[in-house]
């Protein structure tokens, strides 16, 4: 595993004494990376839904930290802008600065089918996708303007990438996420003076807050911590896409998933042919290769 040292050498943004803001900050990923960058010896601030939740989690990231004052918990809903305003000039109130970025807030509940339940797939899409822009547009401004070492990170998910049936409208929120982080780290290596990286962190399988109907962490889910430590890894190796693999899927397997799921545009294939009677048969040959 890298140490702490390694990664504080190769990211100045993650020094002893800098800043994170963390969305979805109170359960899973969010809250796995909080513990660990406090243990770094981070400042943060976690922005979630309020609630008990919420200070429970900020008092267990003070405890590994070992100072409430460089915990700062701030009740926010990242699919409504002004909360997110709000959530900026808290945090550059607190701490002076910010820099590390994680657009993190994600929720996976199913609205259903494309031509069902409008009001409940805005909301995903309102939280999963605007709550990332909302994120960029609040904060990356002032973390340019302080030209010092800052990171991003947004929270996609495989199935933003190979888009498997099941909960369409949370695959359009995190292929959104996607190309979104793809643009944002286009514009910041163009940006005069930026010393600002972006990077995609997709996650496999993992026990969180999103994983319904499971008290106890499935045999095939990574914890967050897990997915913590290779984001870390990765972000030290310099990687943008954080392709994370899980006790089911390792990274070959992904690999030829998503070769699959292109290759459905250049052979003119159906859409998600991986499902389709006709060529079910011809990926499952496909992957023994």
């Amino acid at each position: 595993m890298t140490t702490d040292a390694e990664i504080q050498s190769a990211l100045p943004a993650l020094g002893s004494g800098n800043v994170a803001v963390i969305t979805g900050g109170a359960s899973g990923i969010g809250l796995a990376a909080a513990r660990r960058l406090a243990a770094m010896g981070l400042k943060i601030v976690l922005a979630d839904i309020g609630g008990a939740r919420l200070d429970e989690a900020a008092q267990s990231v003070a405890t590994i930290a070992g100072d409430s004052a460089a915990v700062l918990a701030v009740a926010t809903d990242v699919s409504k802008a002004e909360e997110v305003d709000r959530l900026t000039e808290k945090a550059f109130d607190a701490f002076g600065g910010v820099s590390l970025l994680m657009n993190n807030a994600g929720v996976g509940n199913n609205p259903g089918k494309p031509w069902e339940n409008r009001d409940a797939w805005k909301r995903l899409l309102d939280i999963n996708f605007w709550g990332v822009i909302h994120g960029v547009e609040a904060f990356v401004p002032r973390m340019l303007a302080a030209g010092k070492p800052g990171l991003i990170v947004n929270t996609g998910s495989k199935q933003g990438i190979t888009t498997p049936p099941g909960n369409l409208a949370y695959n359009v929120s995190k292929s959104g996420v996607k190309s979104f982080t793809e643009g944002l780290a286009h514009a910041l290596r163009n940006e005069p003076g930026a010393n600002i990286a972006a990077h995609l962190l997709i996650p496999g399988f993992t026990f969180t807050g999103l994983t319904e109907g499971a008290p106890e962490k499935p045999a095939g889910a990574w914890t967050g911590e897990q997915v913590i430590d290779f984001m870390l890894a990765a972000l030290v190796r310099g990687d943008f896409y954080i392709l994370c693999p899980d006790n089911e899927a390792t990274r070959p397997m992904d690999e030829k998933r998503m070769a699959w799921a292109i290759g459905d545009i250049i052979e003119n294939r159906p859409a998600l042919s991986r499902w389709h009677p006709d060529h079910k048969d011809a990926f499952a040959a496909f992957m023994e290769n």
